[in-house]
């Protein structure tokens, strides 16, 4: 797994990766963390989630899709369902869901540069140290990068 500095979001406008994938709740909420930024940057992206059923049990390892397209380029973010809900203490990442949508996005998107954040390791309290290992597996062979936010 490649680790780079800098703001994912602008890196997929500045047309380093065709993909970004970040972890969405199963409520159709995007209201925090890198999920927030990308509901107010990227609407399109809210409207895929916002496509889905809310509160369904069953979208947990899947994804929805989003074609953003500015100015001359084009690239797809991936809303991957990893935790049902928010609310409350505790670790909320559900790790077979990580792994179920790290395959989705390699069957997708298998040839795609592909970026994502601390996918179910922030707000979602999962530990990266079991969830690194999920994607670096998931998405062997593939040109893949965990991007650490700095501004």
């Amino acid at each position: 797994m490649r680790t780079i500095h800098g703001d994912l979001l602008q890196f997929a406008l500045d047309g380093r990766f065709d993909i970004i994938v970040h972890g969405c709740n199963c409520q159709c909420q995007m209201g925090k963390g890198i999920a927030l930024s990308i509901k107010q940057r990227f609407p399109e992206a809210y409207a895929a989630d916002c496509a889905t059923s809310k509160g369904d049990p069953t979208k947990l390892g899947t994804i929805s899709v989003a074609e953003i397209r500015r100015e001359n380029r084009t690239f797809h973010i991936v809303n991957g369902y990893t935790q049902f809900h928010w609310r409350g203490d505790g670790v909320k990442a559900d790790y077979e869901a990580i792994r179920n949508v790290m395959r989705a996005v390699k069957a997708r998107f298998a040839g795609k540069s592909i970026g994502y954040p601390k996918i179910g390791a922030g707000l979602a309290g999962g530990d990266w140290g079991i969830i690194a290992p999920i994607i670096e597996h998931e998405l062997a062979s593939e040109n893949h990068a965990f991007v650490e936010y700095k501004a």
